[in-house]
This record gives structure tokens, sequence and C-alpha cells, in this order.
């Protein structure tokens, strides 16, 4: 059944499931941090979830031997889901619409700005409300290579794999800023193929998928790239958004062509406000490393 409410009669509440769904997806689509990681649902503000870090061993066996058994281990990680918001201005006339049409219309706007504030967070820990961020963990430890060391920008990668692959873990995936991808569409092997490789949803380098964040998460001042076995990276994400309708406020990060921030009561507007829970824990932080930027003076042959 087509929903019938409008929001001038419904000025709060939770976004309809059907489109809060499509929000959740398309950010989901949109974050190189949701892309790459182990995404959860959360049922609740706080939860933990389990996480092998150590399998089970195999025995040889003779015939009629008993088989041995080893247990695995298991750490119990805790999430806490932390809120993200986002306003967005909109035109009077949006309160005779349906809620389902306004959000579908802002739907880009809300997914959009989420995306971008997660993948700060989660990556660099901009603005974050995380205890740790992958470029934290990662620097933390010593676990860096600096663009140049080697005479080609391959190479560097490679080494920034064995930090990882030293901790007995196998990369996964990759996550970059834009500024890196003419550098690797140039990589070739030995034998003229690419090493990047561009696809249709998903790109690869070292034939793993590599994410590139949007517009504008990335700082490029500390990385130029992130390598990791993702799958000790968790998100949790509540699957409710709730919305405010804003009809007084001024909007002082809004500038008008008056140079004055957007009064919604002076210009006549609304702004709808959507929030949104998500938990975010790197549960190895063994797991990540971090190519820096190329140090000063380094020579860039060959990149």
């Amino acid at each position: 059944m087509a929903d019938t409410t409008y929001l001038k009669d419904n000025l709060q509440g939770f976004v309809p499931t059907p489109t809060a769904s499509d929000i959740i997806s398309d950010v989901v689509r949109g974050s190189s941090v949701l892309r790459l990681s182990k995404v959860q649902p959360m049922t609740s503000e706080t939860q933990k979830f389990p996480v092998m870090t150590g399998g089970p061993g195999a025995y040889w066996v003779g015939e009629i031997e008993r088989i041995q058994t080893s247990v695995a281990t298991w750490i119990f990680p805790e999430l806490v889901a932390k809120k993200i918001g986002v306003i967005v201005p909109c035109s009077k006339e949006k309160l005779e619409d349906s809620t389902v049409d306004v959000f579908s219309a802002i739907r880009p706007y809300i997914a959009e700005a989420f995306y971008k504030a997660i993948d700060a967070a989660c990556l660099f820990g901009t603005n974050s409300p995380f205890a740790k961020s992958i470029y934290g963990v990662a620097k933390d430890a010593g676990r860096a290579v600096a663009e140049g060391t080697n005479d080609k920008l391959d190479l560097d990668i490679s080494d920034v794999m064995a930090l990882v692959e030293n901790e007995g873990m196998d990369v996964n995936g990759f996550a970059a800023g834009y500024d890196l991808k003419n550098s690797l569409r140039k990589l070739r092997d030995g034998n003229g193929n690419q090493l990047f490789v561009a696809g249709v949803d998903q790109n690869t380098l070292y034939s793993q998928p590599i994410e590139f964040s949007r517009n504008g998460a990335w700082d490029k001042t500390k990385a130029r790239a992130i390598a990791g076995a993702w799958n000790y990276a968790i998100v949790g994400i509540r699957d409710q958004i709730q919305y405010e309708t804003l009809r007084e406020a001024t909007l002082q990060s809004v500038t008008m062509g008056d140079n004055k921030p957007l009064s919604l009561a002076e210009n006549d507007m609304i702004a709808i406000k959507a929030t949104m829970r998500l938990g975010f824990l790197p549960v190895k932080e063994n797991a990540f490393a971090i190519l820096t930027p190329k140090a000063a003076g380094a020579s860039s042959a060959g990149k």
C-alpha cells in the first residue's frame, strides 16, 4: 500500500522502512569502508559480535587412533552505535508531499553525506566518535611504507601488503584516494599486463578489490592507499533512520547569496534532519598497513 502520510502532519519520526533501506543501501554502495569491511546489523545500541581469530587445528590420524581436538580462539568485541546526522534544506512545498516522496527526492543527498562522513571517520578518524581508525592503528604500530621506497609504485604496494602478510594474514582489499588512479592505470607486470584492472562494479589491484573513497573523505596528506585483511574491520548498522523537520532554524554551515547563513524562516524554507546509528571497530589492529605519501626529495622514476 502506498504511503499516504504527509510531512506536514508528521514533522518527525522514522523514515518509512523501504525508503530507509534504500538510503542505507546507497550508503553501503558509496562507502569504501562498508564495501570492504564486515557489515553486521545491530539490534541494540551496544552489541557484541563473535570473531574467530584462530581456527581449530587438524591432525594426522592413524587407523583406530583417537582424533585430537583443539579449541578455536574467539573474541567478542563490543560495538557501540554512534549517531550520525545530516541536514538537507528544502522548499516549503515539500510539506505538502508524502514522507516517501520527500525522502525519495533527498535520498541521494542524505546517502552522500553519510558515506563521506563514515569513510572519513573510519579510515582516518576525522571528526570521529570512534576510539580507533584504520589509519590510526596501522600508523601507531609502524606498519607503513613511504611511496618512493622502491623504484616503482607496484613494488611499494607489494611491500605494504607484506606488512600484513608478515602477521599471517592475506590482504583481501585496498582503499585509496581518487588521486592514485592515474598512477595505478600505468602499472604493468613483466608481461605487459595491467596490475590495476577497472571493472564495471569493482576495480582490482593484484587481483584484490580496491575501493576509492569518494567526495573528499580521503586524506591524501596521510595515506596514498591502505591494504588490509578487511574481514577484521567490523561495522554495525542500525536499520532505522530518524528524521525531524526544521522550520525556524538558522543553518550556520549553509551560506546564501548575500553571504549570510541560511535562515529557514526568512528564506521561507524548511530543512530535513536525518540521523542514523552506526558502530565501527578494527578488531585486529595488525591486519592493516598504509602506503604513505612520497617523502620530500624522493625520486618519482617509474611512477
